[in-house]
This record gives structure tokens, C-alpha cells and sequence, in this order.
């Protein structure tokens, strides 16, 4: 089950997905698509394969199937070749170099482009202090010493320092407090506006669905459900599921949502 778009807008597209783990499959024909400029968002239960499902489309896990990004498949990229392309992934664990000093680790998001001899990395680490300004202030600091969301911030802002075409987010909001999870929404929001397009998986249904344009349930491993972000919102097994609401029935035994 896919969710239909554009083809000619898309940016990634995986079609018919298997990833297998020694003999247990793990993915088993999931399809999906993310247009340019936009925010697509993957919602499902704990292991349900939403983490392997990134894993594999940056090139970390061996896969049966197709991914392609920027109109090519990557098949036979590596996973440098894929960063270099402007595909990039914020894990779950956000994998910051505790012992470095905020603005080290946001120059590591940038090696590619320092390799490839880009003069404008400083201007990209100005520009990410000026959109998270606890960033600036904590320049020196070491990533260790931080909070859960300004080491979130710092997640994101290394990514940024890729000059990402596609984001891929993979639970940002993971234990953080919710006026944290609010202002990190927000700011995911915002990435879309000046142009990254995002992939993001997220257990907060009702806040991911609420800032993604379209999105995908995924279920032991398959998509389950797909369609317009707003259309899952009001969907009644999705909203049963995930956005714990009740499920009655409606107008002459319609179903029906009463929000809790």
C-alpha cells in the first residue's frame, strides 16, 4: 500500500522494501514516497521496523528492493555517497561526541563539504547558532554536559551543517519534557519552510501528523494504513491506536470519534 503523490515531486521513493535480520524478515514490501518540500511522517508500535526502515534507506543495512533519491537509485552508494547527496540521518540516540565542545561536533556535520573544499561552512554554523541561539551560547561547552533538548537541538543542528536536501528524524522527541517536544516540532516545522524536505519517525502520533503533510502507519513490519496526514488524524483506527481517542458509532451507525 502506497500513498499516491506526484511522481514527478518526488525525492525518495522505496518500493517494495524487504530487510531481513540473519533469517527473521524485517520489512516486508513497505513502499512509500516523500516529495520535495515536504514532511512525511511514519507512525506504528514499538518494533514495527520503523528504525530499520532508515537504517536501510541510508545505506546501512543490506536490503531486497528499490530506494531512489533524486530521481536515481542508490543501490550502489555508499553511505558517504549518500550524505554527500544531501541525504541525512538524525538517530534515535542522536550519537553526539559527548566529550567535544558544541561547536566541534557541528563542524563534524559539515566533513563532506570540508573535503569537497566548500568555503561557506562557517557562515552555515552562524546561521545554525541564529536558529537555536542555547547553540551559540554553549558553544564551548562540552555536548555531554547538556540537556536532553539542547543535545536534541545539537542533533540537528550537525545535520543541518550537511546542507541536508532530505532529513531524516528518527524519534526527536524521545524523552524530553513536552514544552521541549512543542518548541522541537516547531522547529521541524520551520526546516520545511526553507526548503529541507523530512522523513519522520515519531511516536507522538498526534504531534507528528500535525506538522507532516502526509504519512504511513507501519505494523509488523508492512504499511498498514497511508494517506494524507489529516485523513489519518480522522481515521478511526488510527486515531484509536495512537491518538487515544474512542471509537463510537456515528450518524446511523457510522463510525465516529469522540476526542479524549
Amino acid at each position: 500500500m502506497g500513498y499516491e503523490t506526484t511522481p514527478m515531486n518526488a525525492l525518495l521513493e522505496v518500493q517494495d522494501l524487504h530487510v531481513a535480520y540473519g533469517n527473521v524478515e524485517a520489512l516486508h514490501g513497505v513502499s512509500l514516497r516523500v516529495n520535495e518540500g515536504s514532511i512525511v511522517t511514519v507512525i506504528g508500535p514499538n518494533g514495527a521496523g520503523k528504525t530499520t526502515l532508515l537504517a536501510a534507506i541510508m545505506g546501512l543495512l543490506p536490503v531486497r528492493g528499490e530506494i531512489s533519491y533524486a530521481g536515481a537509485s542508490v543501490a550502489r552508494s555508499s553511505v558517504e555517497q549518500r550524505v554527500a547527496t544531501g541525504l541525512c540521518l538524525v538517530p534515535e540516540r542522536r550519537e553526539l561526541f559527548a566529550a567535544m565542545s558544541v561547536a566541534d561536533n557541528l563542524l563534524l556535520g559539515a566533513f563532506q563539504r570540508y573535503r569537497a573544499g566548500d568555503k561557506s561552512i562557517a557562515r552555515t554554523r552562524d546561521e545554525i547558532y541564529q536558529r537555536f541561539p542555547r547553540l551559540g551560547e554553549r558553544r564551548t561547552q562540552l555536548a555531554g554536559t547538556l540537556s536532553g533538548g539542547e543535545r536534541q537541538m545539537l542533533a540537528l543542528g550537525r545535520a543541518l551543517m550537511g546542507k541536508p536536501r532530505l532529513l531524516m528524524l528518527d524519534e526527536p522527541s524521545l524523552g524530553l519534557a513536552p514544552l521541549i517536544v512543542k518548541e522541537i516540532f516547531s522547529i521541524i516545522a520551520t526546516l520545511k519552510a526553507s526548503g529541507v524536505s523530512i522523513l519522520l519517525i515519531e511516536q507522538n502520533a498526534r504531534a507528528a501528523l500535525k506538522v507532516s503533510d502526509s504519512g504511513y502507519v507501519l505494523e509488523t513490519g508492512e504499511v498498514a494504513i497511508a494517506g494524507a496526514s489529516a485523513e489519518l488524524g480522522e481515521n478511526p483506527r488510527v486515531a484509536a491506536t495512537y491518538l487515544g481517542q474512542s471509537v463510537v458509532a456515528g450518524p446511523k451507525g457510522s463510525p465516529g470519534l469522540v476526542r479524549q
